[in-house]
């Protein structure tokens, strides 16, 4: 999966205003690989690229509580206490996510969004909805908050800065909006999503 500038693979960086699960469930998305049948995180892992590839999304990336191995794939022998998963891509050029919770384990919850992702991609086949219907829900949380990153470095609609008036931007804002000034972790995750999603579109 390609990694972003801004976005953490680790750990978890969960989408603003995504509704965290009020309870968690067990889940069995089954394999014949390991000998309980549970599928592992590398599993669950290797059917969300496959499912994005198929799908024909760009700038994957995966962000989970679990610590990351050498080549940057989250190890398959941990099971945080908080085992959400989010894929944030870019899809047709538009800032997507999706995120799951509802299960005990990682490797259950990134299944789950693979499984997601195979879903939407079968709606398409009945004529009824095209893929880019069935996502633009998925795209409306984002949207409100940091994808709309000319709103949020005050650039007018429509206009397209350079990569360095972004960044300059950047740095004013998070001036104000750091931790270490009196801001947040939220308020920074906010505009570094923002500043990611404006070098996405920048660079296309």
């Amino acid at each position: 999966m390609t990694d972003h500038e801004s976005i953490k693979r680790f750990p978890l960086e969960w989408p603003l205003w995504w509704p965290r699960a009020r309870r968690r469930l067990p889940a069995s998305f089954g394999t014949k690989q390991t000998a309980d049948r549970r599928v592992t995180i590398t599993i669950a892992t290797t059917r969300l690229e496959n499912e994005l590839e198929r799908l024909g999304a760009r700038h994957p990336v995966l962000s989970t509580n679990v610590s990351l191995r050498l080549d940057g794939r989250p190890r398959s022998d941990e099971n945080p206490a908080d085992p959400g998963a989010a894929i944030y891509f870019t899809f047709k050029g538009k800032a997507t996510v999706l995120a799951c919770d509802r299960f005990l384990r990682v490797g259950d919850n990134i299944a789950a969004i693979a499984a997601h992702i195979d879903a939407l991609r079968r709606i398409e086949r009945y004529g009824v909805r095209t893929i880019e219907q069935a996502l633009a829900g998925y795209r409306a949380l984002p949207a409100d908050t940091a994808a709309d990153w000319r709103a949020v470095f005050g650039f007018p609609a429509g206009s397209r800065p350079t990569l360095d008036q972004v960044e300059d931007a950047f740095k004013a804002a998070a001036r104000q909006h750091h931790p270490d000034v009196g801001g947040t972790d939220v308020a920074m995750a906010h505009l570094n999503r923002a500043r990611d999603y404006a070098v996405q579109e920048l660079v296309q």
